[in-house]
């Protein structure tokens, strides 16, 4: 009992031990922080990769696909059918999007995917990262009135209401540029048919002073028609050229697509083309205006059409252009996603390329939870070697440069802020050293009263865990305690610095993801304690050798 009590002594007498205790706790909060907030930015990513990656992917880099991929999937079922949750097949394919805005193209490139509504959301989350609510509960390619993401506030006005809009806007454009061109060739005619005489520069004031030049001039000065004022901050109106044709229309074929059928013209006011959905960054420029406020420039919103540039099928590919309306964004709120990812009919998609109803980019599956993704994993591989031009992964194989460059980030920090704790450590080392040194007569004097090595080596040892276990419990409340006030801590340090300490314009979240691991934490302080305890053993080794004697001699 005497030992505790002299540790405890020690503790509240001695101010220096204060600094080691100080030093722990740091290192403990430190630690616990960095970890809950790497686990909560992991956790986030796996869940946002995981959510549009399917659990297993079987898929051919041929441009044809996997032929008969119904014989495969049937090859799938029996073989792991006991833990399949879901399955669907894709086509996928690299494209380029052309976005005609202000009259000048923006091209992206992108990844074109094409997915079958019925069965894609049974082995992703693509639903939930839509923004329109109906196509959350039911994917769908078809256009909507409105309603698109009514949780934000900077979206603009969207589906057909915005399409119909523009297309009147066009059309009576496209009229009136029609109706320039009309008088200016009945000039021309007319012009032609007046008489010279020999006189031809009579002949050319007699020709502008008739009617039709005079109603031509008139006309001539004819102002394109006023867009409402909500939508003039994102058409540009047409400049006049002085030629006498269709140039002096703003590009009308960013709206109006003729199909193979020249018959029937397309009438954009009541049609769409095949729909597609495009992921958010695609059409979408985040960025700080003039007051520092954060704004979203919509460089194409759903109802607009674009024009998306892909390789057809076969061995020779040749460059398929098509026009696709945009029912819709993707947005999961990282980066590489959405910046590239766009989803059309899987169905229509076959048809453009020239592939068969059979064949497919990949088969996707989901697999039920507990299953075993691993072993599936290599089940299949065995069933499909690489020799027949079947490749077999899971979703972490895709990703694993990325896991594992996260995975080793984490692990030198936390070796960093261990060497932290390890700094306390060598304090600690050094402060029982002093003590040792400074309590020589009172070791002297326990000693010749019969105690024994061992009593008076646990009395530093006790020292140590005593100072430890207070460091190290302090540090993980102080740590807890800042985790779960996180947001607020930035909220504070952004109003007092002036910056922000994670900038919405790349990073895509509303508040700092963190999650706290028990057993992170329990290591962590056992971690700590071990230390302070073997920072006291020599000082405890050099006390425990002391002779009564020669101490009290010392002394």
């Amino acid at each position: 009992m005497y030992r505790w009590l002299l540790c405890w002594r020690y503790l509240r007498t001695r101010f220096i031990a204060l600094a080691s205790v100080i030093s722990v706790t740091l290192g403990v909060a430190a630690l616990i922080i960095v970890n809950s907030v790497m686990d909560g930015f992991v956790a986030e990513m796996q869940n946002k990769m995981h959510g549009i990656l399917s659990d297993i992917i079987v898929e051919s880099h041929s441009a044809n696909g996997l032929p008969n991929h119904e014989a495969i999937k049937s090859r799938i079922e029996q073989i792991a059918g006991d833990q399949i949750e879901g399955i669907t097949t894709v086509v996928h394919v690299p494209a380029m999007v052309s976005i005609d805005h202000m009259g000048e193209p923006v091209t992206r490139q992108i990844n074109l995917i094409g997915i079958d509504t019925k069965t894609y959301s049974d082995v992703s989350d693509f639903s939930k990262y839509l923004l329109h609510p109906e196509n959350q509960e039911l994917v769908s390619f078809a256009l909507r009135e409105s309603g698109y993401a009514p949780t934000h506030d900077r979206f603009p006005e969207s589906g057909w209401t915005w399409r119909r809009q523009m297309a009147a806007y066009h059309k009576s454009v496209a009229a009136m540029a029609a109706e320039k061109d009309r008088l200016n060739r009945e000039l021309l005619e007319r012009m032609n048919s007046v008489p010279t005489n020999g006189e031809p520069e009579n002949s050319l004031e007699v020709a502008a002073n008739s009617p039709a030049s005079t109603e031509s001039n008139a006309n001539s000065e004819l102002a394109f028609p006023e867009l409402p004022a909500h939508l003039q901050a994102t058409v540009s109106k047409p400049k006049p050229t002085g030629k006498s044709n269709n140039s002096t229309m703003p590009p009308i074929d960013s709206v109006v697509s003729r199909p193979e059928d020249e018959a029937k013209v397309f009438d954009p006011e009541k049609e769409q083309h095949t729909g597609i959905v495009l992921g958010m960054s695609i059409g979408v420029t985040r960025y700080r205006d003039q007051f520092g406020a954060v704004s979203d420039y919509f460089y194409v919103r759903p109802g607009d059409d674009v024009k998306v540039t892909f390789p057809s099928a076969g061995r020779t590919p040749r460059a398929i252009e098509q026009r696709f309306t945009v029912v819709d964004f993707y947005e999961s709120k990282m980066s590489e996603y959405d910046s590239t990812f766009a989803f059309v009919p899987m169905d229509q998609l076959q048809k453009y390329r020239g592939m068969t109803p059979d064949a497919v980019s990949s088969i996707q599956l989901k697999l039920k939870p507990g299953a075993d993704l691993v072993a599936v994993r290599d089940q299949l591989r065995a069933e499909f070697p690489l020799e027949t031009a079947v490749q077999v992964n899971s979703w972490k194989d895709l990703q694993g440069a990325l896991l594992a460059a996260v995975q080793m980030e984490t692990t030198i920090l936390n070796i960093l802020l261990f060497l932290i704790i390890a700094v306390a450590g060598f304090g600690i080392l050094a402060i029982f050293f002093m003590i040792v040194v400074e309590k020589t007569k009172d070791i002297g004097i326990m000693k010749s009263l019969g105690a024994s090595a061992t009593g008076v080596a646990s009395i530093f040892l006790g020292y140590g865990v005593l100072l430890g276990l207070v460091g190290a419990g302090a540090g993980a409340i102080a740590g807890l305690l800042f985790v779960g006030n996180i947001n607020s801590i930035a909220d504070l340090l952004e109003m007092m610095t002036g910056q922000e300490v994670f900038d919405p314009t790349i990073y895509y979240f509303d508040s700092i993801p963190t999650i706290v691991r028990p057993w992170m934490v329990v290591w962590v302080v056992l971690g700590a304690v071990g230390i302070a305890v073997m920072a006291s053993v020599l000082p405890a080794i050099r006390a425990a050798r002391m002779h009564p004697v020669e101490a009290l001699r010392y002394e």
